[in-house]
């Protein structure tokens, strides 16, 4: 096996892996999430869509305010226990909500109201959180987006935002925004004496059409306004409503990115003088604000930026905060134009640590910083939902939020969820569970995707994993040292044909050949002229044979093919076992073949498995294993979250895979459950994870699973490497 690891990189990664920030003692680490989809009424459209975005909460940090902006509708958590979140149903705002923050006892919201782009209006809502009822509404000059209130200070960007549609979504697309600024009388606002604040000719980037993306306020009533297309901040007096300062964000040269969408993760790109375009803004302190630069036109730069109120730039992460999402897992691979995507940020004190919280809506991430007053600490990582929006820090309780804007619900997929974090003392944050080292030149292993995994027969805690196509122009298979805490990627080595990547390939199974090799099993899609493989490779990745299945039971191939692979046996003995995830064409309703692969006379045989029922979805394969004198199989559903419900492992007594040939009558194996894995995935308190479909048991006997992550293509990215110790 090739090598790709050093001393020092290894000594690098476990000082910043296994415990980021060291030597602090207090980490977040999720205790609830909530769906969305609770809160809608029993009537409702169920797939209708629905988004959690923008949250604020109570003053004492027991209530959660959210926007749902499709529903038109304001949402309430109760979360008096936060462990136990609590559905508080839904107001109807009468049009679109882009934010809201509570002030005392009642929340403001800013609400959009345009006929069009070209004649956009909105209101300020006031809801009185006793009663949940709207108490006031004010007119807005236009359409709003960010709202914020500190120190007696109401501010609102009135974006007017352009038609992407119109021109490519180029500048100007008039009529401009502003900024609207109110006078609160402890939670009341005189919606008479709200003033705007012209911004036009202010940036040097379309100034004429000025789009105020997101405010915020300090403590000493200055308010910093983000200028997202015009890639511009403004610094604004509250109190007098006089512009203090303005510049442009910048521009920011990357490094070690990836660049092309082609289906590897290559950190060899490079992009010069990329504007930041940031969109949420946090002041740090009285002289400090920190932006997400998410970029939307021709922007983004990947990462956060903090700058002095001057507008001199005292911090830029550039792309150290997206190789840190690499090595977890989490990378966009689909999404390189602007990559991890920076939207959102927070900042807290929490104790004697100013913390900063950066969210990646891609990566779906959020990242929590300690403030050192120069270069930021980073702590830890935190899993969220599917494309993280809204970000709430609540020192009072040691608790942080995310929301997640991204439904997925309508089309089977996950529903937005409001995550819930505690800090407290712990020897480690919970998450992640698995990542990788750097490699010699100090960037990550980049992974995801991981769909198949065995043990090295003679060292405990050593796994090898495959990666699937996700990544259809890099198949890898991975090397996993199960006995850190996270697990650690710690060797890669790429499966070449002919000395060259082996592509289009879907890798869903890796088992252990007896000559130091590997079996890999490739699923067949005849959709895309895929055909189901058995690969023989060497220990560096060549493959030496690609054994095709008989004609007549390709014919009969569904795209639902391979998805395991194991071995029993060795030398002429030596059999190959493969997993087929759902019925074929041939196959009895509620079965699936087994089939069994001879590598000494290349012949055939199989075995039939039956599979369980479910009222939602279909049921079928995931993994199988030789275990001993047992054949472990995970059976699952194609569910996910709250609509889960089969994740389990069974076994086969090996005694009973007494294959047959095929085209007759194959045997019926017995199946007995072994373990539901339902607890298991309910654990990091997170939504269940569709598809758990890794599982091995190592030299000492100990069970691990893993989910796959589907490379973060209309998933959050979350990759949960569990380790069940004996079975």
């Amino acid at each position: 096996m090739h090598r790709s690891l050093v001393v020092g990189a290894l000594t690098a990664i476990l000082m910043s892996g296994t415990a980021l920030g060291a030597p602090a003692t207090e980490y977040f680490d999720r205790i609830a999430s909530f769906p969305i989809t609770a809160n809608l009424p029993a009537d409702a459209d169920n797939k209708a869509e629905t988004v959690a975005e923008i949250i604020s909460a109570s003053e004492d940090g027991r209530l959660l305010v959210y926007t749902n902006s499709p529903g038109k509708a304001l949402g309430f958590i109760d979360i008096a226990d936060p462990a136990q979140p609590k559905a508080g149903g839904m107001l109807v705002l009468g049009g679109e909500p882009t934010s809201v923050k509570v002030v005392g006892k009642a929340a403001y919201v800013a609400v959009n109201t345009s006929e069009s782009f070209t004649n956009p209006s909105g209101k300020l809502v006031r809801v009185d959180l006793a009663s949940r009822k709207v108490s006031a509404e004010c007119a807005l000059p236009g359409q709003p987006d960010s709202i914020a209130a500190n120190a007696g200070i109401l501010a609102i960007a009135i974006e007017n935002e352009r038609n992407e549609e119109v021109n490519d979504g180029a500048l100007p697309q008039l009529p401009a925004g502003a900024l609207v600024i109110g006078a609160l009388n402890g939670d009341e606002l005189d919606c008479a004496a709200l003033r705007t604040v012209d911004m036009a000719n202010l940036a040097s980037v379309v100034g004429e059409d000025p789009e105020p993306e997101f405010v915020d306020v300090s403590s000493e009533g200055k308010i910093v306004a983000t200028l997202q297309e015009n890639n511009h901040i403004v610094v604004v007096d509250g109190r007098t409503g006089q512009v203090e300062t303005h510049f442009s964000a910048g521009k920011v040269d990357l490094k070690n990115i990836d660049v092309k969408k082609d289906g590897k993760i290559d950190l060899t790109g490079a992009l010069d003088g990329v504007p930041r375009e940031p969109d949420a803004v946090r002041w740090l302190d009285a002289n400090r604000f920190v932006t997400a630069n998410e970029g939307d036109w021709k922007g983004g730069s990947r990462g956060f930026t903090i700058f002095d109120k001057d507008g001199s730039v005292a911090y830029e992460s550039g792309a150290s905060l997206e190789h840190e999402v690499v090595s977890l897992g989490h990378y966009p691979e689909k999404r390189n134009k602007k990559g991890i995507e920076v939207e959102g940020i927070e900042t807290a004190l929490f104790g004697q640590d100013r913390l900063i919280f950066a969210g990646s809506e891609r990566g779906s991430i959020v990242a929590v910083y300690r403030d050192t007053g120069a270069a930021p600490e980073l702590l830890q990582i935190l899993p969220t939902g599917i494309g993280p929006e809204g970000l709430l820090a609540i020192p009072s309780r040691n608790l942080f939020v995310a929301t997640s804007e991204t439904d997925l619900h309508g089309e089977g997929g996950a529903a937005p969820h409001v995550m819930i974090y505690q800090r407290a003392e712990r020897a480690a944050p919970a998450y992640p569970t698995i990542r990788s080292v750097r490699k010699p030149d100090g960037l990550p292993i980049a992974w995801g995707a991981l769909s198949g995994v065995a043990a090295d027969k003679t060292q405990a805690g050593k796994l090898y994993a495959v990666t699937d196509s996700a990544y259809p122009a890099a198949p890898r298979i991975l090397v996993i040292d199960a006995t850190r805490k996270p697990a650690l990627i710690t060797e890669e080595v790429l499966v070449t044909r002919n000395g060259q990547a082996a592509e289009k390939l879907d890798l869903e199974g890796i088992a252990l050949a007896s000559d130091g090799g590997f079996w890999l099993a490739s699923e067949g899609n005849p959709g895309k002229g895929l055909r189901n493989l058995l690969l023989k490779v060497d220990a560096k990745g060549d493959i030496r044979e690609e054994i095709a299945l008989p004609a007549g039971l390709e014919e009969g191939a569904k795209n639902f093919g391979y998805e395991g692979v194991t071995v029993t046996g060795s030398g002429d003995s030596e059999t190959v076992w493969l997993a087929v995830q759902r019925e074929w064409a041939d196959d009895g309703n509620g079965t699936v073949k087994l089939l069994a692969y001879k590598p000494s006379d290349k012949s055939w045989g199989a075995v039939r498995y039956p599979l369980g029922k479910t009222e939602t979805g279909w049921v079928g394969l995931s993994e199988i294993t030789a275990a001993g004198d047992r054949m472990i199989v995970i059976e699952r559903d194609n569910q996910i979250a709250e609509k889960a419900k089969i994740k389990k492992l069974y076994s086969v007594a090996v005694s009973e895979m007494e294959p047959r040939a095929l085209g007759g009558e194959l045997p019926l194996v017995k199946k007995s459950e072994l373990r539901d894995l339902l607890r298991d995935l309910q654990a990091p308190k997170g939504y269940v994870l569709d598809k758990v479909e890794s599982f091995a048991v190592d030299a000492a006997g100990d069970a691990y699973i893993i989910t796959d992550s589907d490379g973060v293509d209309g998933s959050s990215g979350e990759t949960q490497f569990l380790k069940l110790g004996k079975l």
